[in-house]
């Protein structure tokens, strides 16, 4: 598996400088984090996914997120945990026939809402959990939060298959100011304790605005949200520093279609009528009409806050997400200098292109982030943008849809 796999060789071959590498779910754990990608939620009620799977039905998907939380209804949970146990059941028949191999499986993962139904999967799903690259954990807290990793780390220890977690931080003790620091520093804690398990951290914006009244339209993206952005600030403060293993992951975009607009589109004109002229133009006008423009911005602020990867609900979000990470050959080239300068010789260095400074020591953690980026998103040959990635299928069919 490996991200734009969707891509004939010779568009690969065109748009990227350096293509991204293949993997499964048994690469690095670091690896694994970057890949993660555009992470696709679909409720555990949703029919058939082990023959969506089979059949690829999602082009380019890498994640998958089947959620038994906020995703059903209370009163569905019994019959959702049957479905998830069949459906994991014929998956693990269709590879015991040959139907599909494990690497051509995306990175599995189901959000479970309770330490007691996590039990009940492994009880009854057994060795079918091993399809799984791991479990989603959401409203995360140190006590419940101890108790599942401890769990799946027994887990690894007795059936020797390793289960990754994703804690989801969406509490109101994180999100109120007067408990988000010390509840921050209580659940890093417990992270740092079980770090070999821990393959990213999720930002919950959905619950984090439901606890104000808030639901964001649009045109408005998670920045734009006063209280969010003062707390993921605090959450980045806390898990993106340079001596922290974790990556964090982008909150939702929760919008696919709207019948009209209500303010000025936010994708500028420019760079799509540089690049193609007309087509460019209707490019971004197709991009306008599926509601993509406020995704794009909100990516594009996910991407300069140091996030990486984002949480989706939509099929059609899977290739902008993935196309606006991937690695400019600058930033590829001065990264690669960065790296190969370290040795104390020199301070600063100019860019490879001339227009800026390349200083070791502040941007060596950058660039080490930005070449581990580049060998899953891969490197864009130099003039090539993600515009060139969405251009290669602006005639994709827009009806393809998960209710969430």
């Amino acid at each position: 598996m490996r991200l734009f796999s969707d891509l004939h060789d010779e568009e690969l071959g065109k748009i990227f400088y350096k293509q991204p590498v293949d993997f499964n779910k048994r690469s690095d754990k670091d690896q694994l984090a970057y890949a993660l990608g555009a992470t696709l939620y679909m409720p555990a009620t949703r029919p058939n996914i082990h023959q969506d799977l089979l059949s690829k039905k999602h082009s380019g998907l890498t994640s998958m997120v089947i959620c038994l939380e906020d995703a059903i209804g209370d009163w569905e949970v019994e019959r959702a945990e049957k479905l998830v146990v069949e459906e994991l059941l014929r998956l693990q028949e269709d590879m015991k026939k040959g139907f599909i191999q494990e690497d051509d499986l995306p990175l599995l993962f189901i959000r479970i809402r309770s330490y007691e139904q996590l039990l009940r999967l492994i009880n009854q799903a057994e060795q079918a959990l091993s399809l799984l690259t791991g479990i989603v954990i959401p409203k995360f807290n140190p006590v419940n939060g101890t108790k599942i990793i401890n769990e799946i780390q027994m887990l690894h220890q007795r059936e020797n298959f390793k289960l990754y977690v994703m804690p989801i931080l969406e509490t109101r003790e994180i999100i109120y100011k007067e408990t988000r620091l010390d509840e921050l520093l209580k659940i890093k804690a417990v992270l740092d304790e079980f770090s070999d398990y821990v393959l990213n951290v999720r930002i919950g914006a959905t619950d984090f605005c439901g606890l104000f009244g808030i639901r964001r339209n649009t045109d408005t993206t998670i920045y734009d949200i006063a209280i969010m952005r003062d707390c993921i600030t605090d959450i980045l403060n806390v898990f993106s520093r340079s001596d922290s293993p974790y990556l964090v992951s982008g909150p939702v975009w929760e919008h696919f279609s709207s019948k009209e607009r209500r303010l000025k589109p936010q994708l500028r004109q420019t760079p799509f009528r540089q690049r193609y002229g007309q087509k460019g133009l209707e490019l971004r006008t197709d991009l306008i009409d599926q509601q993509m423009d406020g995704l794009i911005r909100e990516v594009l602020m996910d991407i300069s806050n140091g996030i990486i990867g984002k949480t989706i609900i939509h099929p059609t979000h899977i290739k902008a997400v993935q196309a606006l990470n991937t690695v400019s050959c600058e930033e590829y080239l001065d990264a690669k200098m960065i790296l190969e300068q370290a040795d104390g010789q020199k301070g600063v260095l100019k860019s490879s292109y001339s227009n800026k400074m390349n200083e070791i020591k502040p941007h060596y953690y950058w660039a080490e982030k930005t070449i581990k980026k580049s060998l899953i998103y891969g490197v864009l040959h130099e003039d090539y943008t993600y515009i060139d990635i969405l251009e290669s299928t602006i005639h994709a069919k827009h009806s393809e849809s998960v209710k969430y």
